[in-house]
C-alpha cells in the first residue's frame, strides 16, 4: 500500500479499543500495539512524520499494510497484545532477550514417593511448582543444595521399585544420601522428609529447623543418640542453607522493585526482589536506547511477569504505566493472586526504587564501551542540533592581549577525541587593533579557501563549526561560508558565568542549551577548552619571542645573527642580561659586548 493509501485505511478505523499489527512487504510482523481508540492511535504514524522519533520514522517507512483486531475491551486488547508481542517477537517492539521461559523445581506430594525436578513450564496437574529460578545452573544448585541438605536420593534409583534390592550406592557410604533404597527406611519416614523439602523450596526455613530439633531433642531423650546425632548435623545443614537463601526471589519475594536508566549509548531494565525487606536477588536485562523509555519499561514489566508465571504482593515502578489496572487485573487472571502496581513518590519505598534505579545504571555503564558512549553522544548531539551525527567538528577561537599578537586557532574532533595532527594555528595579519570579528572573518576565510583549493592539511570538510563567542560570531563565519558556497552548520559556543559552554546558539540567534545533557555537556566543553587551549599557548609563544627580541633590537651592533648567536648560546633573554663583560667578549666585537653589557646595566650606574 502507498503512504496515503496507508494514511487513508487508519482514518477509516473505528473509534474502539484493540490491537493494531504492522507488516512489511514480506508480510513479516513488524511491530504490535494496542489501543483505546484504533483510528486515533494508527492515524498518528501517518501523519507528521517529522515529529516521529528516528526509529519510528524507520518502522513507518518499512510498513506495507498493517490489520487491526478490534476488542471488546482495553483488558481483551491488553491481553491480545501481550499474547502476539510474544508470538511474532516483532522487530519495532521492545523485547527481553530471554523469553524462553524460566526453570522450576516440581514436586508432587500426591505420589507414593516424591521426588523433585526441574521443569520449565507449570502444568495443572496437582503438583507444586517453585521459583521460576534465574537458569537452569541455578536451579540445579537449589536442587542440590536441599538434597544433600535432607540427605535425598541423587541417584537413578526408582521407588518403591527398588527399594531392598541392592545395597545402598556410594551416596551413602560417602554421607550424602540417608540410605533410602533399604528395607529399614519406611515410605512415611521418606514422606516427612519431602515434606520438609517442601516447606524449604516454600522459604519456610525456620519451621524445617524447628521440626527437626524438636525430632532431635527427643531422640535425646530416648537416649537415642546416634538418631541425635544425625538430625543435629541435619539442623545445622538447615540452617546453613536458610543462610544462604537459595530459595529464589519467585518464590519468596513479596516487592520486587523495578528500575531503569540510560547511559549514552545502553539502557537498563532491573528487577530487585525483596522478602521481609531483605534483598534477595536481583534480574536485569541491557538493550539499546529505547525512543520512549516509560513505554520501554511498560513493555518490558508486561513480558518480565507474563514469562515467568509469577508476580508477588507488590511492583514497585520507577514511572507510572498508562494500563497498570488493567496489566493487575491480567496478573489475577493468569496467576490468581492480585499484585498491586505502585509509583512511589516519597519514604523507603522511593529509596528502594532509587537503589534499582542505580543497579540499572551501573549494568548498563558496565557494558558500554569508551567507543559506544562517545558514538552515543555524538548521535545525542547531532539530535539537539537536528543534524546526522558529527563525525568531524572543527572549533576556531582568537586569542590577544589590547590587539597585539593577535593568533587564531583551529581545534578538530573526529568521532568525539581530538585529531591533534589535524590542529591549525593562523597569526592574523593587516588589522590594526583588536577586532575580533575581524579576525574571525579572517580565520574562516582563510581556513576555507584552503579547504576550496584543496591544500594538503585542509582538504576535509566538517560536518559542524563551532565558534568560540555567541550569534555575532557565529553570523561572520556563516557570512564567509555564504561567500564560498559552502554549507555547513555553524554554532556559536555561549558561556555562562564560569567560562562554560552552556548552550550552542545558531547564527539566527537561536539557543540549544547542552547543560541539561551531562554527556554532551562534557564533550562541548572539551572543545572549547581545547580550542581556548591552543589559541593561548601560541600567542603566549609569539608575545614571549616579539619580547624577547625586541629589546635586542634597541642595541647597537645586534642583528638578526648576533640574535640568534646570543640566544643560543646563553639559551634567555635574562641570562644574556646577567652575563660578565669578559662572557659577551668571547662571543660579541668588544664595543658590541660593550653595548650590549651597558644596556643591561645601566640602571645600577
Amino acid at each position: 500500500m502507498t503512504y496515503d493509501a496507508l494514511k487513508e485505511r487508519a482514518l477509516s478505523l473505528p473509534l474502539a479499543p484493540g490491537v493494531y499489527i504492522m507488516r512489511d512487504k514480506s508480510d513479516k510482523v513488524i511491530y504490535v500495539g494496542k489501543a483505546k481508540k484504533l483510528k486515533n492511535r494508527v492515524s498518528q504514524y501517518f501523519q507528521d512524520t517529522a515529529s516521529h522519533t528516528p526509529k519510528t520514522r524507520l518502522m513507518v517507512s518499512k510498513i506495507d499494510h498493517f490489520d487491526v483486531i478490534v476488542a471488546a475491551s482495553e483488558f481483551e486488547a491488553l491481553v491480545l497484545e501481550c499474547s502476539l508481542i510474544k508470538r511474532y517477537l516483532p522487530k519495532y517492539n521492545i523485547l527481553l532477550k530471554d523469553d524462553k521461559g524460566y526453570p522450576y523445581l516440581r514436586l508432587n506430594m500426591k505420589e507414593p514417593y516424591p521426588k523433585i525436578t526441574m521443569v520449565t513450564k507449570i502444568a495443572d496437574d496437582g503438583a507444586g511448582y517453585y521459583g521460576p529460578y534465574g537458569s537452569r545452573g541455578v536451579t540445579n544448585q537449589v536442587m542440590e543444595a536441599i538434597r544433600q541438605t535432607l540427605k535425598l536420593p541423587g541417584c537413578s534409583r526408582v521407588f518403591p521399585r527398588d527399594v531392598g534390592k541392592d545395597r545402598p550406592c556410594l551416596n551413602y557410604h560417602m554421607n550424602q544420601c540417608a540410605g533410602w533404597c533399604q528395607a529399614s527406611k519406611s515410605q512415611d519416614e521418606y514422606r516427612k522428609t519431602m515434606e520438609q523439602a517442601r516447606q524449604l523450596l516454600s522459604g519456610n526455613f525456620k519451621a524445617v529447623a524447628d521440626d527437626i530439633r524438636r525430632q532431635m531433642l527427643e531422640a535425646a531423650e530416648n537416649l537415642d543418640f546416634e538418631i541425635a546425632a544425625g538430625l543435629r548435623d541435619r539442623l545445622n545443614a538447615v540452617e546453613a542453607l536458610g543462610q544462604k537463601q537459595f530459595v529464589t526471589a519467585g518464590t519468596m519475594a513479596d516487592t520486587d522493585v523495578i528500575g531503569y536508566a540510560q547511559t549514552e549509548a545502553k539502557a537498563c531494565f532491573a528487577v530487585l526482589h525483596f522478602s521481609g525487606g531483605n534483598l534477595l536477588d536481583k534480574d536485569y536485562e541491557v538493550m539499546n536506547l529505547p525512543d520512549d523509555p516509560e513505554e520501554a519499561v511498560s513493555s518490558l514489566v508486561k513480558q518480565y511477569y507474563l514469562s515467568r508465571g509469577y508476580a508477588p504482593k507488590r511492583i514497585l515502578l520507577p514511572t507510572k504505566m498508562a494500563d497498570s489496572e488493567l496489566f493487575a487485573d491480567l496478573l489475577v487472571q493468569q496467576f490468581g493472586r492480585k499484585t498491586k502496581l505502585l509509583v512511589p513518590q516519597k519514604g523507603d519505598n522511593l529509596r528502594l526504587v532509587e537503589m534499582a534505579n542505580t543497579n540499572a545504571y551501573e549494568e548498563a555503564e558496565r557494558v558500554t564501551g569508551k567507543e559506544e558512549k562517545l558514538s552515543a553522544v555524538l548521535g545525542l548531539l547531532g539530535k539537539m542540533l537536528s543534524l546526522e551525527p558529527p563525525k568531524r567538528i572543527e572549533s576556531f577561537d582568537i586569542s590577544n592581549i589590547s590587539g597585539t599578537d593577535i593568533v587564531a586557532s583551529m581545534v578538530v574532533y573526529e568521532d568525539g577525541k581530538p585529531r591533534r595532527s589535524d590542529y591549525r594555528r593562523f597569526k592574523i595579519e593587516g588589522l590594526d587593533g583588536q577586532d575580533d570579528y575581524g579576525s574571525m572573518r579572517q580565520v574562516v576565510t582563510r581556513r576555507f579557501r584552503h579547504y576550496k583549493d584543496g591544500d594538503a592539511g585542509f582538504d576535509q570538510a566538517p560536518a559542524l563549526l563551532l565558534i568560540d563567542g555567541g550569534v555575532n560570531h557565529a553570523n561572520v563565519a556563516l557570512e564567509v561560508l555564504q561567500a564560498l558556497d559552502l554549507q555547513i552548520p555553524v554554532f556559536g559556543m555561549v558561556k555562562d558565568d564560569r567560562h562554560r559552554t552552556r548552550a550552542l546558539v545558531t547564527p539566527e540567534g537561536k539557543q540549544i542549551a547542552i547543560d541539561s545533557n551531562q554527556a554532551v555537556f562534557a564533550l562541548i566543553g572539551s572543545i572549547q577548552e581545547e580550542t581556548h587551549r591552543f589559541a593561548i599557548t601560541y600567542h603566549r609563544k609569539l608575545r614571549s619571542k616579539r619580547l624577547r627580541y625586541s629589546a635586542l633590537d634597541q642595541i647597537p651592533g645586534i642583528g638578526p645573527k648576533r640574535k640568534q648567536e646570543l640566544l643560543k648560546t646563553f639559551k634567555s633573554l635574562t641570562a644574556i642580561a646577567q652575563a660578565e663583560l669578559y662572557e659577551l667578549e668571547r662571543l660579541l666585537p668588544k664595543d658590541t659586548a660593550a653595548a650590549v653589557y651597558h644596556y643591561f646595566h645601566q640602571k645600577e650606574a
